[in-house]
This record gives C-alpha cells, sequence and structure tokens, in this order.
C-alpha cells in the first residue's frame, strides 16, 4: 500500500469533516454529506489500521471519526418540553397500563392487612408474642404517636423519602423473580396488622387510623404501583406473550418499570412531605385525613386521565415518539430499533 498515495488521495476529504465538525450549525444538505463523510473516514481509518504502520495517522484519524461520531450521534439536550412529555405522557401511561396488577396487589394487601389487624386485635397473646406486652404498651401510649414527632419534619421527611423509594425499588428490580416481591408485601402488611391489631386491641384504632391513613393512602398506593409494575415484569418472562421471546418481553416490561420508578420518586417526595409536616400537624384529625384523600384522589385522576388518553393515543400517533414508543405493544418479533436519520436538528449546537 503507497500510503502517501492513499493520504493525498482522501486527505480533502478528512479536511472537510474535520471542518464540519467544528462548525456550530450545519443545513440539511451539509449533515447527509457529514454523514458520508464520516463512514467512509471510518472505512480509511479501518484501512489504514489494517495495513499502515504509521501510528500518527491511525491516531489522527480516530481521534477524527470518535468527533464526527459524536457529533452525529449527540444526544440532544434535557429540556422542559423533555419533562413535561414524561409527567404528562410517559408516567401515568406506564402506570396505567400496569393498573390490573397494582390494583390486585392493592387489594390482596388490603385484605391480608385488614385481616391481621382483626386477628391481633381479637388475639392479645398473638401480639404479645410478636412484641412483646412491654412494648405493646408502649406503643400504645406514646410510641406509636411519637414516631412522627420524634425528628424535626425537613429530616424525618429525608428519610421517609429516601426509605420508601428503595422499598419500591426493590420492588421493581425484583420482580422478574417475584418471589421476593411477595416476601417484602408480607413484610409491610405484616407490620401494618401487627401495629393496628394492637391499638385496635387497646382501645386506640381512632389514633391508628387517625396518623396513618393521611400519608399512607399516597404511600402504600405507590408501593402498589412498584410491587405490581415488578410483578408484571415477571409474568412477562414467566408467559411472554406469543409474538415476543421471552426476553423481548422482559426488555419492554422492564423499559415501563424504569419509567415507573423514575416516576415514584416524586410520587414519595410528596407522601414524604404529608407524613412529616400533615401526619403530626396540630389539627382535627378529619382536616388531616382530608387532605391526604385529597393527594391520593389527585394522583389517581392523574393517572386515568393522563394515562388513559396517552395509551389510547398511542395507536394512532407516531410510533417514533420515545414516550409512546413504550407504549406501543410489537406487534413483529423481528422488529429492531434502528436510529432515525440525522437532520439538521440532530447535530448538537
Amino acid at each position: 500500500m503507497d500510503l502517501d498515495a492513499y493520504v493525498a488521495e482522501h486527505s480533502h476529504e478528512w479536511r472537510r469533516l474535520e471542518l464540519f465538525c467544528d462548525r456550530r450549525r450545519l443545513d440539511a444538505d451539509e449533515v447527509d454529506e457529514m454523514v458520508a463523510l464520516y463512514q467512509r473516514t471510518a472505512t480509511h481509518l479501518s484501512v489504514l489500521r489494517s495495513r499502515s504502520p504509521d501510528p500518527m495517522l491511525v491516531s489522527r484519524l480516530s481521534q477524527l471519526v470518535l468527533r464526527a461520531r459524536a457529533r452525529v450521534t449527540g444526544r440532544r439536550r434535557p429540556s422542559w418540553s423533555a419533562l413535561g412529555r414524561f409527567v404528562t405522557v410517559g408516567f401515568p401511561a406506564a402506570v396505567w397500563r400496569a393498573w390490573p396488577w397494582w390494583c390486585a396487589v392493592a387489594t390482596g394487601f388490603s385484605l391480608l392487612s385488614g385481616f391481621l389487624i382483626w386477628y391481633v386485635a381479637g388475639n392479645p397473646a398473638t401480639a404479645a408474642a410478636f412484641i412483646g406486652p412491654e412494648a405493646a404498651a408502649d406503643l400504645v401510649d406514646s410510641g406509636f404517636a411519637g414516631y412522627y414527632t420524634e425528628f424535626s419534619a425537613p429530616t424525618f421527611a429525608f428519610h421517609l423519602w429516601t426509605h420508601n423509594a428503595w422499598i419500591a425499588a426493590q420492588c421493581l428490580a425484583s420482580g422478574v423473580l417475584v418471589v421476593p416481591v411477595f416476601y417484602l408485601l408480607w413484610q409491610n402488611a405484616l407490620n401494618v396488622g401487627v401495629v393496628g391489631g394492637v391499638m385496635v386491641s387497646y382501645g386506640r384504632a381512632d389514633v391508628f387510623f387517625g396518623l396513618i391513613t393521611p400519608h399512607g393512602l399516597l404511600e402504600l398506593t405507590g408501593v402498589f404501583v412498584a410491587a405490581g409494575v415488578g410483578l408484571r415484569t415477571g409474568w412477562a418472562w414467566i408467559s411472554p406473550p406469543a409474538h415476543l421471546t421471552r426476553g423481548r418481553a422482559v426488555a419492554e416490561a422492564g423499559r415501563s418499570a424504569i419509567l415507573v420508578a423514575v416516576g415514584l420518586v416524586g410520587l414519595f417526595a410528596v407522601s414524604a412531605l404529608l407524613e412529616a409536616f400533615v401526619t403530626p400537624a396540630p389539627v382535627p384529625t378529619a382536616l388531616r385525613i382530608g387532605v391526604g384523600a385529597a393527594v391520593w384522589l389527585g394522583f389517581l385522576a392523574y393517572v386515568v386521565g393522563f394515562g388513559r388518553r396517552a395509551v389510547s393515543a398511542a395507536a394512532t400517533a407516531d410510533r417514533n415518539d420515545p414516550w409512546l414508543a413504550e407504549l406501543w405493544p410489537s406487534t413483529d418479533p423481528a422488529r429492531a430499533w434502528q436510529p432515525a436519520r440525522p437532520t439538521a436538528d440532530h447535530i448538537p449546537d
């Protein structure tokens, strides 16, 4: 291979590509030319690596190819419009699509917790076996109510936020294994059942439900959503749709789970604020419960309204929409994602 002749033949293309990499803006024709030059330069680099002993030239072209690749495939900067699309389309639609799962989890959890409260309240010896008589008495006298005022409200809110987000993350991440999700739900149901049963057995049901309801409606709904979406991912592994492979089914369910995980961070922030500031507030119980119920109903209305509309829109919307892509069920198992042809708008400033 005559290296000098090869360089002389293609150096003008490399200089042209360098010029495009240095420009801030390109029109549509220049974008097309840049993509073609990038592809040819990558081929030149491959040839030189296999046949040329000149490390300086190889290094120069390697850097040029990397710059061109970054320019062509660079991601768009985050924007408020993208955040708005996530809030109004991505998150509520992912939650809405999984509603049979998290509603089933909510029903089962509520029935189990209610049964445990009834059983423990009717069998005081059971509570003693779980936490001991002295601990039960302390819980009724001051422990349960004192839990909400033990720390400053901001510190308590941050602790609750991270704790609940961690529980949700465990449900989502372990959903493909199914069993860990049921174990986490059982732990929480047992805690609610035992504490509630002790409070009811001592005649303090009003204190228990008056303190747990304002924040518990929203907080537990977040846990139910996480568990339901996690179990949905596990079911995609156990029984994938006929038109999808097992791996593709899990991947699609997992992408929806990621949207839900991000959205639940905000939900648990709101529930933490309710638990830290509203639950222990020195106002009538009815007012505290009313605030919590209003926020909870607002979240449900948000999911039903925005989620159902987004899922319906997916049937007629552009399938290349980055938010609606998660909502569109795959029908062709051989279909693979392909990058969109670059345009002038794809070239970052």
